[in-house]
């Protein structure tokens, strides 16, 4: 059963001290609850904003080594609009492991199981949007779900075996780092994979990437290399659209490829870009981001949504 609870710990594992970034983190976190489901023999965590406020329910999935923070910058502008619900995927953020932390399909049951608890009834509709490793389990996620799912967005998605650009290694954290080092690796990082713009990395982005990556059960690199998206995505039983940073570090000169794949299985889906975002689109340009994500939500649907 679905389970609600007041607040998550969070658990400190050797973080640098950053309190004005925690403190960011956690008014946005404030006004959220917090719901349960089953996750191998503990469970997923769920945060949301505006449970029983009667708006239309709106599913993020945050990307690989994340947890909800990947959707700081978001929520408070869509929470104006419905009732949002943040997953922690199984294995990352505070949710404990799935069954199987290398099987992207495990993983989607374990996460479809537990929206149809948040969403008892098939009438309690949803839309879904997933970032990057997000949109693979999203897509593993939706081939179990029915009417509940309205739509399901995909955002910087990997796990679909086309071109990528050559990307610079990133460093790996250490135990033995001091708190200068991890600072600056997980900045350095950040420039290397999420952030186009280096200026645009603050404080709050470095907490949720030392944070983030110290949690991290899950190890999404594998499952991001295979094309089990591609494989799932036509099983999706909703409309699909895509929203990319203009110069994702992950795709960027190939990104049309994402189109025409996604094109493929529903022909005519809306694809949009970002204007000068990186792959995390939604941190580095967040008020473009919200608008363009709104306008693909609030779309007519009903010339391609298979329920209606």
């Amino acid at each position: 059963m679905t389970m609600r609870v007041l607040r998550e710990p969070r658990m400190d594992h050797g973080i640098p001290p950053m309190p004005e970034a925690a403190a960011a983190i956690g008014a946005v976190e404030a006004d959220a609850e917090i719901l349960r489901t089953p996750s191998g023999e503990g469970s997923q965590i769920w945060r949301v904003w505006g449970l029983g406020s009667g708006k239309p329910n709106l599913v993020f999935f945050h990307g690989g080594y994340g947890s909800w923070i990947h959707w700081i910058r978001n929520v408070p502008f869509f929470k104006q609009h419905y009732t949002v619900y943040c997953a922690d995927s199984p294995g990352l953020g505070d949710s404990d492991p799935p069954p199987d932390v290398q099987d992207a399909d495990s993983i989607g049951t374990v996460i479809a199981n537990g929206l149809k608890q948040l969403f008892p009834n098939p009438e309690d509709r949803f839309d879904l949007v997933g970032f990057s490793f997000g949109a693979i389990l999203g897509g593993h996620t939706a081939q179990y779900m029915d009417q509940r799912l309205r739509s399901f967005t995909l955002v910087g998605a990997g796990g679909m075996g086309l071109r990528r650009p050559d990307g610079m290694p990133m460093a790996r954290f250490r135990r033995d780092m001091t708190h200068d080092e991890f600072k600056a690796l997980a900045r350095n990082n950040l420039g290397i994979l999420m952030l186009r713009d280096r200026e645009k990395i603050d404080d709050v982005a470095v907490l949720m990437q030392m944070l983030n990556t110290t949690r991290a059960v899950t190890k999404s690199r594998n499952i991001s290399r295979d094309a089990s998206l591609t494989r799932v995505l036509p099983l999706c039983p909703a409309p699909i659209a895509g929203l990319w940073g203009e110069l994702d570090s992950t795709t960027y000169p190939f990104t049309h490829e994402r189109a025409e794949l996604m094109r493929r299985v529903q022909p005519g889906c809306p694809f949009e870009t970002v204007p000068n975002a990186g792959h995390w689109a939604m941190y580095e340009e967040a008020a473009a981001f919200n608008d363009a994500l709104l306008a693909l939500l609030q779309r007519d649907l009903s010339a391609t949504d298979s329920t209606n």
